[in-house]
């Protein structure tokens, strides 16, 4: 994008990713962990991508080179569709448009994919600023989905790709 490189999540990604968990920044996610349980939750991340063949990038800020937050794919089982998935990583890049960014590129490389023409957002029922992002990217509450066990504090909206080209 304009501002941001989006790679698959690496090694050297993993200090700024265990800052994030051990902050109130990763309270909508279960915050917050130790290094332990960052490691585990990054180890997930990469892993993903081996057992599901799309994942999570890890969004790079291009004036700093800084590591600043993750966006992409969650697919814990094969019966859903892929959950979206975004986080900033950094307080100093929150509300300057960088998520919105990198879910918009992100989901234009999704199309390319023929599984996924529908997505899931999975939303910490009090994260607002989260549910404003989904409705600015085209999702609708899905005001009778259940909350999945792993989320039980979760409301999920459902967003149709195929209209978004």
């Amino acid at each position: 994008t304009e501002r941001l490189v989006l790679l698959r999540p690496q090694a050297h990604h993993l200090a700024a990713y265990t800052a994030y968990c051990a902050s109130d920044r990763s309270a909508f996610v279960g915050s917050p962990y130790d290094a332990v349980g960052a490691f585990e939750k990054f180890a997930i991340m990469v892993g993903h991508w081996t057992l599901r063949d799309s994942g999570r990038f890890v969004m790079i800020d291009k004036a700093s080179d800084a590591p600043i937050g993750h966006v992409g794919a969650l697919r814990l089982t094969l019966e859903e569709p892929p959950d979206l998935t975004w986080a900033i990583w950094n307080g100093t890049y929150e509300g300057r448009g960088y998520a919105y960014e990198a879910a918009t590129a992100y989901l234009h490389h999704a199309l390319r994919d023929p599984g996924f023409d529908r997505m899931l957002i999975r939303i910490a029922e009090n994260n607002h600023r989260s549910q404003r992002l989904a409705k600015r990217l085209g999702a609708r509450r899905d005001l009778f989905a259940l909350a999945p066990s792993w989320a039980p504090d979760m409301v999920t909206y459902d967003l149709r790709l195929r209209g978004i080209g």
